[in-house]
């Protein structure tokens, strides 16, 4: 292609202020560069654009033509750049997250209002069905950042620390494990297990607990649904391993109780998963720091806050 867009900036300066001088001012060019560059695309064109009248130039057929798209096409450029400008000023944008906590997103709300103030011009949506896999979601851009509690290795992506949390064995009160202090693999042998996913690899109380101790639970049930697990707890038809924050109102309601998982705890180093870039827009950069603040939670365990930096 012989247009480039100096050449349209070139047409553009030369029709509106009439001479080299003058154009090569406004595009910060000398009059004998400007000249050259004349020249040369008109010998690439075939076709002079410009009339010499004394000192002015006035459009040709063929310039008036070209500085009529032109026009057309450096205004669309220039509206395009300065939209571009605002995206990455964090004034203007498109926000796609998505977490491993499944449906518990109550904690994200103060959240999200916050960063409203802080970014009234980027719309954020919960890719909900990114929620089992948002690495792979990340990497073929259906979303911005995942909140993961596992980290990989991969050069093309960066992880930024959030916060910590404690994953506790949820069960009725008047449950046998309900007075324990701790609880242990070989406790659950007997019991049915609530997870959110099949895969054992996908469960960190399987992959951190369980395996390593050669357990199996007498069930196992798969339920991506946090309230519907929340129920069968209550209702006594199985246990769940879930985050101390998520289940701390029905806790302090009393209508659960959180049992710690080994002597030590079942804790969790929570991540911003975004695409490795040199310079992060501004707007992603702003969210991950919010999310450093992490789930409130005023029970035993809560989240560890650290600060996110990108």
């Amino acid at each position: 292609m012989i247009l480039e867009v100096k050449h349209l900036q070139l047409v553009e300066a030369l029709a509106a202020y009439g001479t080299l001088t003058n154009a090569g001012k406004h595009l910060n060019l000398t009059q004998s560069a400007l000249s050259h560059q004349l020249v040369e695309l008109e010998r690439r064109l075939g076709t002079p654009l410009f009339h010499r009248i004394g000192r002015r130039l006035v459009p040709t057929l063929a310039g008036d033509r070209l500085l009529r798209s032109a026009t057309r096409t450096l205004s669309i450029l220039r509206r395009t750049e300065s939209s571009l400008k605002r995206i990455a000023a964090g004034h203007e944008a498109l926000l796609r997250f998505s977490t491993a906590c499944y449906t518990t997103y109550h904690w994200l709300s103060p959240l999200l209002e916050e960063y409203a103030r802080r970014c009234p011009k980027v719309d954020v949506q919960v890719v909900a069905e990114a929620t089992g896999r948002p690495i792979d979601a990340l990497l073929t851009g259906k979303i911005d950042v995942g909140i993961v509690s596992d980290v990989i290795s991969d050069e093309r992506i960066d992880f930024v620390p959030l916060f910590q949390d404690e994953v506790v064995l949820i069960v009725p009160p008047t449950h046998r494990l309900a007075s324990r202090s701790f609880v242990a693999a070989q406790d659950l042998a007997d019991e049915h297990l609530l997870v959110y996913t099949e895969p054992r690899v996908d469960n960190v109380i399987f992959r951190r607990v369980l395996d390593p101790a050669g357990i199996v639970p007498r069930r196992v049930s798969a339920i991506q649904l946090t309230e519907a697990i929340v129920e069968m707890v209550k209702a006594g038809l199985g246990v769940a391993a879930m985050a101390r924050w998520a289940v701390d109102p029905y806790v302090r309601a009393g209508n659960l109780v959180g049992v710690r998982i080994t002597p030590e705890g079942l804790h969790r180093a929570w991540h911003a998963a975004t695409l490795r870039q040199q310079a992060p827009p501004l707007y992603v950069r702003e969210f991950c720091r919010l999310l450093g603040v992490g789930p409130l939670s005023s029970g035993q365990g809560g989240p560890v806050r650290r600060e996110a930096s990108m």
